[in-house]
């Protein structure tokens, strides 16, 4: 079982649901866009703002942000912890999976961070 302290729930059964659960979400939230996009008909600037502009696809929204944000997570942990070991790169290899761990965090909280601020932002 996984027990490292990055992992995000400390449980490889969790990090598996957290992965299946956040891509359902990301692909309804295709599907919905898709859906728009083909009945909307002529999707123009003023179209799109409105639909955005709605709270319950602003909700929908920052659902699936958060949804990719916890699956990229859940992704880039495990590529760090199977190809990131001492057996395969030799000495450092720890030091450098934390630096790939918290450059991962990083990039993933400018993310979510830049589109909450996209979002919920003024116009």
């Amino acid at each position: 079982m996984v027990t490292q302290v990055t992992s995000l729930s400390r449980s490889g059964v969790s990090d598996w649901l957290i992965q299946r659960v956040s891509a359902i979400v990301v692909a309804l939230y295709t599907v919905v866009l898709l859906g728009w996009i083909l009945l909307a008909g002529d999707v123009s600037y003023a179209a799109w703002r409105e639909l955005f502009s709605s709270t319950w696809m602003q909700v929908f929204t920052l659902i699936a942000l958060l949804a990719t944000c916890g699956h990229a997570w859940v992704g880039m942990w495990t590529i760090g912890s199977d190809y990131l070991r001492s057996r395969t790169l030799g000495q450092g290899a720890d030091a450098l999976r934390y630096v790939y761990q918290i450059v991962c965090v990083l990039i993933l909280l400018v993310y979510l961070v830049w589109g909450v601020k996209i979002l919920w932002g003024s116009p």
